[in-house]
């Protein structure tokens, strides 16, 4: 059996590490090339670590030596190419960013180092964070490509951190590091069968990292396991977690899980049915289920335009800064980029605009009176009518729906065919999301999200691993070729 063989079944199962020596980053490597480079082409890998090799025997001498730095030494890796690694371009995809060769790790980089991960490369994704259109192809970017899921390879492979989601998916790696503003580690992770966390924003550091918005940043580890992700999300975390303890056997005992079935169940009849088999589960485990646990504010923000503010005016300020701290030839301002991008059409705009960068152009800052009602709006929707206020009402630990439908088809003309998902009112509270896969529909994944309140991954993890374990449902990757006709 191939190592990514084992890696499907989870890299830290009952028995301890998959991993105990520097075949693994050769094999990462070995199957990169095989399937990401030729093959089906996936595209999931923008650059590779010429120095991967090199610390994989640094770090097998050091297992050889008596010195393992913890689970996950020797462990290959991908972070997603808006990421800083000393030595490596960090393009977000983008042309006009591929002289910004990054002279420091960025702080989430560094921990993975001192854990022991082997860093192989950076992840495709897509274009600065499916953020530059409306209208944008997920998966897409001027320099990596179109990015494919590995499931069947005329069907979305989701954003923006679509290269994470289908190397781990496909086997090239374990784990693998995604970012999420709103959707962006979700929504990859349930298109392409994989665990996602998307942490509580402020959970993990974000320095280094090419932002799109603050106020709702965040970044995490994608996996074949909730224990997996479990593991690294302990690494990547500020002190103060205790994620992976979390996966105990009998996490659904006394819990009180809600559906919020009005606006986040019933957008796709396939996902609802494999999410009903999973709640099932989730009673049988032992825990309540309140049906509806629905949400106050779900109407209302389904009219309000309060993100999009939120994200045009902080993406404006926050990229800025990013890009006066690059050392390389890169633009320098926002214009400067939409410049570039006007320039080097043929490569940048083939697909879609840059409507989203241009409206940004327009905000008025942080102290416009619009911004800072819409940064209110945001916390009173998410948090105090949304997440927290159902929570409160039923005295849930957790809600509970589907991550999104079914991966769409891929449509390089008309963009991404975006249906409701779970990622939106946790993205504006700033709250976590676990997801995992738990079914299958037509040969293609569907995820379960677990959302929760500020800081509540442990509870979330517990929830997740326990249901994982009575699912004991696994969906290799066929490569099923374009449909045609």
């Amino acid at each position: 059996m191939g190592r990514g063989a084992l890696w499907a079944e989870g890299l830290l199962g009952e028995d301890g590490p998959v991993i105990d020596d520097s075949d693994a980053t050769r094999e990462a490597l070995t199957r990169i090339r095989e399937i990401d480079r030729t093959g089906p082409s996936l595209h999931a890998v923008l650059a590779l670590n010429p120095a991967a090799e090199a610390d994989a025997d640094r770090l097998e001498a050091e297992r050889a030596a008596g010195r393992v730095r913890g689970p996950l030494h020797g462990v290959p890796i991908l972070v997603k190419d808006n990421i800083d690694m000393a030595g490596l371009a960090t393009t977000a995809g983008s042309l006009a960013m591929a002289g910004n060769v990054a002279v420091a790790d960025a702080p989430l980089v560094t921990r993975l180092r001192a854990a022991g991960t082997v860093i192989v490369g950076k992840a495709n994704m897509s274009e600065w964070a499916n953020f530059r259109a409306v209208g944008s192809t997920s998966g897409w970017s001027a320099l990596g490509g179109l990015c494919r899921n590995p499931h069947a390879l005329d069907r979305s492979a989701g954003g923006s951190s679509s290269g994470s989601g289908v190397a781990v998916a496909a086997g090239m790696v374990p784990l693998a590091i995604g970012t999420e503003t709103d959707g962006s580690i979700t929504c990859p992770s349930a298109f392409n069968g994989v665990v996602g966390i998307k942490p509580t924003v402020g959970l993990v550091p974000g320095q280094g990292i090419i932002p799109v918005a603050h106020s709702q940043d965040t970044f995490g580890p994608m996996a074949t396991s909730v224990r997996d992700a479990a593991v690294l999300l302990d690494v990547l975390a500020d002190a103060g977690g205790a994620y992976a303890s979390a996966c105990v056997p009998d996490g659904l005992r006394g819990a009180r899980i809600g559906l919020p079935r009005h606006g986040m169940w019933g957008n796709s009849p396939r996902a609802d049915a494999v999410a009903e088999e999973a709640v099932r589960l989730l009673a049988a485990g032992g825990a309540t289920i309140v049906d509806p646990a629905d949400l106050k504010s779900i109407d209302e923000l389904g009219e309000s335009d309060a993100e999009m503010i939120v994200l045009h005016t902080e993406f404006k300020v926050d990229v800025e800064e990013y890009l006066a701290g690059c050392a390389g030839d890169v633009p320098r301002t926002l214009a400067e980029v939409v410049r570039f991008n006007e320039d080097h059409a043929a490569e940048e705009l083939r697909h879609f605009g840059q409507d989203r960068f241009e409206r940004a152009l327009e905000t008025g800052g942080y102290d416009d009176p619009a911004y800072q009602r819409a940064v209110r709006d945001c916390r009173r929707l998410g948090r105090d009518e949304g997440i927290d206020a159902a929570l409160r009402a039923h005295d849930l630990d957790a809600l509970v729906m589907p991550t999104y439908p079914p991966a769409w088809k891929i449509d390089l003309i008309n963009g991404d065919h975006l249906m409701p998902g779970c990622s939106r009112l946790a993205a504006i509270a700033g709250y976590p999301i676990v997801t995992l896969p738990c079914g299958e529909a037509d040969g293609l994944p569907i995820g379960l999200a677990f959302v929760g309140t500020a800081r509540s991954e442990p509870v979330l993890i517990r929830l997740a691993h326990a249901l994982e374990r009575a699912l004991d449902f696994s969906l290799k990757p066929t490569f099923r070729p374009p449909e045609t006709g």
